[in-house]
């Protein structure tokens, strides 16, 4: 865009006044800098996550033996179970995983009750700050705790792999047998 005559003629007179009234002093136009540097504040945030458990899925084989007359035990590992805090739990709080059976029914014939199930968690895998204590109850009619998790900081989480035992009555016919084993965590 131009400027009109009239308006640069008038801005060079009050340029050329300056400059006469100013004496040895010059008058200096600088242009206008652009900003060389310049900060942004990111930020993010986490949400506290759940307590879960997950456990195998399907049906597992506990093994097989041949009857007996005098009864026997037939165990076997269940497969692994885990379970995941991240609640961002309070310090010091913690949780427990329980279990219950079914008991162990055949396609026809007497079951075998809950009351002869035991379980034995083994090894517990740690992750995150926590205390893991194994219960290993050998009855679960009702429910029942296996691991517990105290003395917890941050998120956590612990895996075992249980074994299964089952005190088979002597005399038990010989046929599949098989019982839904309930895992939940609190």
């Amino acid at each position: 865009m131009r400027m009109p005559r009239t308006l640069v003629a008038a801005t060079a007179a009050v340029l050329a006044v300056g400059l006469a009234t100013a004496g040895t002093a010059a008058i200096a136009v600088t242009p206008a800098l652009a900003a060389t540097a310049g900060g942004t504040t990111a930020s993010f945030t986490l949400t506290g996550g759940v307590l879960s458990i997950t456990v195998p899925t399907g049906t597992v084989s506990l093994g097989s033996s041949p009857e007996s007359v005098t009864g026997q035990v037939i165990s076997g590992p269940l497969g692994q179970v885990q379970v995941t805090d991240a609640r961002d739990p309070v310090a010091g709080s913690g949780w427990v995983a329980t279990v219950i059976s079914a008991a162990f029914t055949p396609g026809a014939g007497p079951a075998i009750a809950a009351s002869a199930v035991s379980y034995n968690a083994g090894v517990i895998t740690k992750v995150g700050t926590a205390t893991y204590t194994a219960n290993n109850p050998v009855d679960l009619t009702a429910p029942v705790a296996v691991v517990t998790a105290s003395g917890i900081t941050g998120d956590n989480s612990a895996t075992w792999n249980p074994t299964i035992s089952i005190a088979v009555p002597g005399g038990t016919a010989a046929t599949s047998y098989s019982a839904l084993i309930t895992h939940s965590v609190s």
